[in-house]
């Protein structure tokens, strides 16, 4: 008897024995190396959420807050007008009604409810102004620190192994936007190991990629791209339009269209573009320049250095001294059959616009007098001012008994006993008359080019809005 009690005793030493050496084995294989598990709160830890944080500044140019988004689609009233914003590319609409108008106010409205996104992904339903303030008095301002890393992006998917000691249970997960990420890190228990399946690839702002082979390479990759880039986190729309703008995209388009016109020209707070209507500016690969009217012509030079939103145009034209300065290259914008470059120094502003969309076709503004249907329906027959409201007063008597004569040359006759000849062109296809009579009263008044709102065989409807006071002028053609 004591021998089988002996016996059954040494048959519970070894399996308790190898239960245990089994036990130590299994749990040395989920382990792993202990310097390649990703731990809570470690600094590389903190680094990986503070990458997958949700970023608010996107959409500051309808909350004015970096610490929300506005989740789409949200109607937004601009100007009067009312938009619905689909997608990030909608942003840009408002931005454009924004830069409309460079003296006017620019007033946005949001239309309640809406939904926004916090940093940590949680959702809350704000249902009037008051509330979103509320929300987004938590916010820091403009341009100070916060946690958000928009320098860096993570290349998904990546997979991890977690072990708790705890309850001892295994799991691999995968990982596949920054939301799964952030709220990973978020539930991450000091009691849980985690081994990350590398390489990861980190995108960096300007598109690089880089392979992080280890948990010190990722931490040295996302600490040194926390302030490699312009995070533009304030509420300036108008500060990173060319964030991508090279001198040689700037003298493409400048010189691969023609005929310029001055369609914005401010220094110190004085609009002077109607100055120069009559003016068609031609820049040259050799860093020369023309500017020519009717009865005058002017040459000078231009250069260009730098990049992105620091580009530096400068531009010097003797006897034209508005346009001599050391310019910042603020926008190009194509477009349709319509390029714009935008410059600017602090509050001063030059745009030049030219009818020319693709410097690689030839089309590149043209005289604009043929071929079109508007065009045609000019040149057939004699035409009278039927109105013309000068920023809604009614002047449209100071025209009576005036008739209009467009020939096939450009060359316009206006006819009330007396003859007045100017100029005319059809540009930007069909959408925009430019016409000039020079200084000669009341015609001067139709110096300008006019957008076009419609057309028919008996009338042709026009309208100027300034780009200075946002003041609009109405025009209405009339056949005889």
């Amino acid at each position: 008897m004591k021998r089988t009690l002996k016996q059954f005793g040494l048959f519970i030493f070894f399996i308790t024995l190898t239960f245990v050496s089994c036990r130590e084995e299994e749990s040395v294989f989920i382990e792993g190396p202990q310097e390649e598990s990703l731990e809570a709160n470690s600094n590389v830890a903190i680094l990986l959420q503070h990458t997958a944080t949700k970023d608010g500044s996107n959409d500051n140019i309808i909350d004015n807050a970096n610490c929300i988004t506005i989740e789409l689609p949200v109607t937004v009233q601009v100007g009067g007008v009312e938009i619905i914003i689909d997608s990030p590319e909608d942003l840009e609409t408002i931005e454009d009604i924004f830069d409309e108008f460079d003296d006017d106010e620019d007033v946005l409205d949001i239309i309640f409810p809406i939904t926004v996104v916090l940093p940590d992904f949680t959702q809350l339903v704000i249902n009037n102004l008051d509330a979103l303030d509320d929300v987004t008095d938590d916010c820091v301002g403009e341009n100070e620190f916060d946690d958000d890393i928009e320098c860096a992006d993570i290349k998904y998917p990546i997979t991890a192994s977690v072990f708790n000691s705890n309850n001892e249970v295994i799991d691999t997960i995968t990982l596949s936007n920054d939301q799964e990420l952030y709220e990973f890190i978020e539930e991450l228990d000091e009691d849980d190991i985690v081994n990350v399946n590398f390489p990861i690839t980190v995108i960096l702002s300007d598109g690089t990629e880089i392979l992080a082979s280890n948990l010190d390479e990722l931490e040295d990759v996302l600490d040194n791209a926390r302030d490699d880039c312009d995070e533009d986190d304030d509420y300036d729309f108008n500060d990173d339009d060319c964030d991508g703008c090279t001198t040689d995209q700037l003298s493409e388009v400048l010189v691969g269209c023609t005929d310029w016109r001055v369609d914005k020209l401010e220094r110190n707070d004085q609009d002077l573009e109607d100055l120069y209507t009559a003016y068609r500016f031609n820049f040259a690969s050799d860093g020369t320049l023309t500017a020519d009217s009717n009865s005058e012509s002017f040459s000078g030079t231009w250069e260009t250095n730098g990049a992105g939103n620091n580009i530096a145009v400068v531009i010097n034209i003797p006897n034209l001294n508005n346009f001599n300065a050391n310019w910042n290259l603020h926008e190009i914008k194509q477009g349709g059959s319509e390029s714009d470059v935008d410059l600017r120094i602090g509050d001063d502003r030059l745009r030049f616009r030219s009818n020319c969309s693709d410097t690689g076709d030839g089309n590149n503004g043209g005289d604009g007098n043929g071929g079109s249907d508007l065009s045609t329906i000019l040149l057939n027959g004699l035409w009278a001012v039927s109105n013309y409201l000068d920023d809604g007063v009614d002047e449209t008597n100071n025209y009576n008994g005036f008739t209009f004569n467009f020939a096939t040359d450009g060359s316009v006759i206006a006819d009330n006993g007396s003859t007045t000849n100017g100029t005319w062109s059809v540009q930007n296809g069909d959408d925009s008359l430019f016409l000039d009579f020079g200084a000669v009263i009341p015609l001067d008044e139709f110096n300008d080019d006019w957008d076009v709102i419609s057309v028919s065989d008996t009338q042709v409807e026009l309208r100027d809005v300034s780009g200075g006071d946002g003041s609009t002028d109405d025009l209405i053609f009339t056949k005889q």
